[in-house]
């Protein structure tokens, strides 16, 4: 059973302790889907301030809704439509103060205020990204964006080629 208690007192630290408990949850687990599963529940009980937290996969040129936390959300975004999508199709993360005043942006819980995506890329492919929605406008800053960069960075290795394979069983069903 795993027990993770991150606390902190500054967000680098936080940051770091985060990645190491995600690290030890995904180490040597070759599902993708079960590791962004369990690295979204340990990202909603670790950082404050979230109304979502999960992934969005990319299935074929598009991204799907992967595991998360919070309410129901958009299933599909096109590349280059919303947050999420611009953060796929420029592999840029998006680090947004209002997302109300982001052009095109795709409210699927309209409590959202600000919102932080970050892509997930390994060997030069799109896995997803990894997208936070807080309630409170400007929630995400500098740091935010370093530690999430880092996580997706030390994640992206262990989500790509499991889920992929998962995916495409399921669908032959």
């Amino acid at each position: 059973m795993y027990e993770f208690r991150i606390e902190a007192a500054d967000k680098g630290e936080l940051y770091r302790q985060l990645a190491d408990a995600a690290d030890a949850l995904t180490a040597g687990e070759p599902d993708a889907i079960a590791n962004m599963a369990n690295v979204a529940a340990l990202i909603w009980e670790s950082l404050p301030d979230l109304n979502w937290a999960g992934f969005y996969r990319n299935v074929e040129g598009e991204l799907v809704l992967g595991p998360f936390q919070g309410r129901a959300a958009c299933i599909r975004i096109p590349f280059g439509k919303g947050v999420c999508g611009t953060a796929a199709a420029t592999r840029e993360p998006q680090c947004v103060e209002d997302v109300n005043a982001f052009p095109g942006h795709i409210a699927c819980d309209s409590a959202s205020a600000s919102e932080l995506v970050v892509p997930i890329v390994h060997d030069g492919e799109l896995i997803g990204v990894l997208d936070l929605d807080s309630p409170r406008r400007a929630r995400f800053d500098a740091e935010d964006l370093t530690g999430c960069v880092k996580l997706a960075q030390m994640l992206a290795p262990r989500l790509a080629g499991g889920g992929k394979a998962g995916v495409r069983e399921l669908g032959k069903s």
